[in-house]
């Protein structure tokens, strides 16, 4: 007897099997059974650890496993970076030298970040693997070792050319706010390359990264050696508060890497001028517990050589306590944190040429004005 043939005369029926077989191949990598993967447990043939990079994920579906393998590799990285944050120290401080310890780690996240994010580029999922016992999806995911390290080596290339450019342009230009600005931005650039050339490290097998030219801690002195010796700034503070707000504008100035060189237009060795003026008086507030002081501070930056503005501030506020000697107090402190600070950040930043400061001058908005109106009104 002839076995009976099999035909589907039905287009549906065909199309339907051809589906299915495709679906059962496409996703052969999430059935698992007996055949667990070696790198589930830490090692692989197929993927050697002198030849890849890489992180394993484990997880209730098969998206979750994949996320987790990829910040597995990243935690890699990140690792080693934050080891190698100490070698950064220098620029950490003068970049950041009137921030908290919080916001100086913020400093070295970013960094972390734009690495990081630039290396996850390379990786991809490399194989998968379902437990069907467990009910659990695994993924791995990799670097090909050799390709990531042409790709590093491309970017500190690049780096090294922007790093060596801003040297030269610094220490041949003729105008100060050239030279640091420019200098500035190698020391910048020269963190970043750091940070790639330690993921470099991590890459290659051998552990050994590529070289810079120049190093952190160098271009960092050089910086404030040249901001010592050519922008020296004078003060010039007025008001009944006068002595506590210079004392606190010498202390963010100089956590900014500025010295502060003389009082007044006439000191010789200043740059800058900065003329501040400073006013705390009391406001009646419908408040039965509390007695109000209202503060403010204005300040215009100045060059000596030419007499022409450069920037202006003007700032203010108001603080409470049960009574007015304490709320004149709290007052006063309040301004010698906030004023001080956004001054020095505000001139840093200026100087650097990451943004301009404002040069209206704040008469309008000051401190007579404030104290002329009505205190009702506040």
């Amino acid at each position: 007897m002839r076995a009976p043939r099999v035909t589907f005369s039905d287009r549906g029926a065909r199309t339907g099997l051809v589906m299915l077989v495709m679906l059962l191949l496409a996703g052969c990598g999430w059935i698992g059974g007996s055949s667990r993967p070696s790198w589930v447990d830490g090692g692989s043939a197929q993927f050697p650890s002198t030849q890849y990079l890489v992180g394993v994920g484990q997880a209730d579906s098969r998206p979750q496993a994949t996320e987790q393998a990829y910040a597995a590799v990243s935690r890699i990285f990140k690792a080693e970076i934050t080891a190698q944050a100490k070698d950064w120290e220098s620029y950490l401080v003068v970049e950041s030298r009137g921030q908290t310890s919080t916001e100086r780690k913020l400093v070295l996240d970013h960094v972390t970040r734009v690495t990081t994010d630039k290396v996850l580029e390379n990786v991809q999922v490399l194989d998968t693997w379902f437990d069907q016992k467990t009910r659990q999806y695994y993924a791995l995911a990799g670097m090909n070792r050799a390709q990531a390290e042409s790709a590093m080596l491309e970017r500190l290339a690049d780096l090294d050319r922007s790093i060596q450019t801003d040297v030269t342009e610094a220490r041949q230009a003729q105008d100060k706010l050239s030279h640091v600005r420019h200098l500035k931005q190698a020391a910048k650039n020269l963190v970043l390359r750091e940070a790639y050339n330690t993921d470099l490290r991590t890459i290659r097998s051998n552990g050994q990264g590529h070289p810079a030219a120049y190093r952190v801690a160098e271009l960092t002195a050089e910086l404030e050696r040249f901001l010592a010796a050519n922008l020296g700034m004078a003060l010039e503070v007025a008001g009944e508060q006068a002595e506590p707000l210079e004392r606190a504008l010498i202390e963010g100035l100089t956590r900014e890497g500025f010295s502060v060189v003389g009082h007044g237009p006439g000191s010789a060795q200043a740059a800058l001028l900065i003329s501040a003026t400073v006013r705390t008086w009391p406001i009646e507030v419908p408040d039965p517990h509390f007695r109000y002081v209202r503060w403010c501070a204005d300040a215009v930056i100045e060059e000596i050589s030419t007499r022409r503005v450069i920037g202006a501030m003007s700032k203010g506020g108001k603080e409470g306590h049960v009574t007015e000697r304490e709320a004149s107090a709290k007052a006063v402190r309040v301004m010698q944190q906030e004023f001080s600070s956004d001054l020095a950040h505000a001139v840093a930043a200026h100087l650097y040429g990451e943004r301009e400061l404002s040069v209206t001058p704040p008469a309008s908005s000051g401190c007579l004005s404030e104290a002329a109106q009505s205190p009702l009104s506040r």
